[in-house]
Formats: C-alpha cells, sequence, structure tokens
C-alpha cells in the first residue's frame, strides 16, 4: 500500500501495517462489513491507471455474498466446491479435522525452517479463530487433490465428470489478458485471478496460455493447456526463502520429452 495512505489503511485494520494485509481470517465480523471499511478509505490510484495488488477479490467475495443472497462459504460449497466433489476444502476447517491442518513454518536467521508463531502471520485462524469473515481473496484451506480437480475443471473448459461449473468463454474470458500493459512483469499479463504467460520464456518452461498463481504460504499452480497439464505444489512457509517453488515446474517442463498426443 502507498505510504501516503498506508495509515489510513491500517487505522481500519487492514493492509500491511495492521499486520496482516491479504489475511481477514482472525476478524470477527462479515466479509462484506470489512469491505464496507476498505471502502471508505481512498485508492492507492485511479482505476485503469496502475496495477495494484490487493483487495479486488475479496470485494468480489462480498459481491457474490450479496448477489447469491447468502454467505460466501455457502455459495461456494454449493456452486463450486460440491458439484466438483471437493470434500476437504473449507474456508474454516471443521474442528474434527484439526490433525490434518498443516503446520506452517518460518524461515529463521540462518534460512533453516522453523515452526510459525500463533496468530495472522502463523498458524492463523482457520480451526479456533471467529469463523465468520470469509475472505474471496485468501484463507480458503484445501488439498493438492481437491485443488487438482479445481484446475482440471478450468483446463476441460469448466467443467468435470459431467458437471458444468463455468462456460467455456468464460475460462477464455478469466485466462486472457484483462490489464493490458499494466502489468509490469516481463513476458506476463494478468486475467481475473490468473497470471498469464503471454511468451515462451515469460515464465521459464510455461507454455504461453497458461495460467495460475500463488498462495501467500509459497505454494503454486499452474494450468498449461497447450500440455494438457496442471501442477499443484503446496508448501506452508511464511516467508519462504527456499528455491523449491521455483524448481519444481522446471522439473516438470524436464521431464516432458515426449509430443503431446
Amino acid at each position: 500500500v502507498d505510504a501516503l495512505v498506508a495509515p489510513l489503511y491500517a487505522a481500519k485494520g487492514l493492509g500491511t501495517g495492521a499486520g496482516s494485509a491479504w489475511y481477514l481470517a482472525d476478524k470477527d465480523e462479515p466479509i462484506c462489513t470489512s469491505m464496507e471499511r476498505l471502502a471508505s478509505i481512498p485508492f492507492v490510484a485511479q482505476p485503469g491507471e496502475a496495477w495494484i495488488y490487493g483487495y479486488s477479490t475479496d470485494v468480489l467475495g462480498c459481491v457474490v455474498e450479496r448477489a447469491a443472497g447468502m454467505p460466501l462459504d455457502r455459495a461456494v460449497a454449493e456452486r463450486v466446491t460440491g458439484p466438483l466433489r471437493m470434500r476437504d476444502t473449507y474456508f474454516f476447517l471443521p474442528p474434527e479435522k484439526r490433525s490434518r491442518l498443516a503446520a506452517v513454518y518460518a524461515s529463521d536467521s540462518t534460512n533453516h525452517a522453523v515452526r510459525a508463531p500463533a496468530g495472522p502471520l502463523g498458524q492463523g485462524e482457520y480451526v479456533d479463530g471467529p469463523r465468520r469473515d470469509f475472505g474471496g481473496g485468501a484463507g480458503i484451506e484445501s488439498t493438492a487433490d481437491d485443488y487438482a480437480r479445481l484446475l482440471q475443471m478450468l483446463l476441460n473448459h469448466g467443467s468435470l465428470d459431467g458437471v458444468r461449473v463455468l462456460s467455456p468463454r468464460t475460462v477464455e474470458l478469466m485466462t486472457s489478458n484483462q490489464s493490458g500493459t499494466l502489468y509490469s512483469v516481463p513476458g506476463m499479463s494478468f486475467g481475473l485471478g490468473f497470471q498469464v504467460v503471454e511468451r515462451l520464456g515469460g515464465d521459464g518452461y510455461a507454455s504461453p496460455g497458461t495460467f495460475g498463481w500463488g498462495s501467500a504460504y509459497g505454494g503454486i499452480y499452474k494450468v498449461d493447456p497447450s500440455q494438457r497439464m496442471v501442477m499443484v505444489f503446496l508448501i506452508q512457509q511464511l516467508p519462504l526463502r527456499a528455491d523449491a517453488v521455483t524448481r519444481f515446474p522446471t522439473l516438470v517442463y524436464q521431464a516432458l520429452v515426449e509430443p503431446l498426443r
């Protein structure tokens, strides 16, 4: 957040000055209450003038709640995770599944992994927290299998196992350049929720048209339509100073030696 408005965000319990930035799971309020407070703070830049990594998807979560007439967790369960049989995906983990939640680690001064403390930038409030703020931009827990099903649906142009979640045109819109030249990473653009590869070499070995993003805890995913491939790499480390995340897709692509049939 720009230094001129950062104190205003912090005063509202938002932004990096509040200590957690993207994290809403510790807030004892509905997502729309958080976003209404956000709406009282100035933009960092005028719309269309800059690409800003911020709360846009959290705002969308509030829009979904209002349009669907139900809490975001229920809307996601009824419209997405339920139909796709993603049985281990939740905004807040059921207490009986506590033992399956992976611990979060941090990097110490010697670059070794150590267990992160409790709190928003550590273990989080995904089991014992208020369980009220369903942030559209961050906070869902899932498994590699479940998340791969979501990605496979996108690779299949919106359907999986006979269940259609999105139209093919919607997926095309989401995975096309919607940011023009505002996204400043060479060889890349940004769609609706996804970073998109524009040219070979823009993101290592990834094919043009590959789309994906990453987790605050270090995990990444990529969908490469030309190779008919989805990749999911999950790790729980914040901050992450290891190179495993960048090595993983390179090793996957280097293993592809046969032409796609």
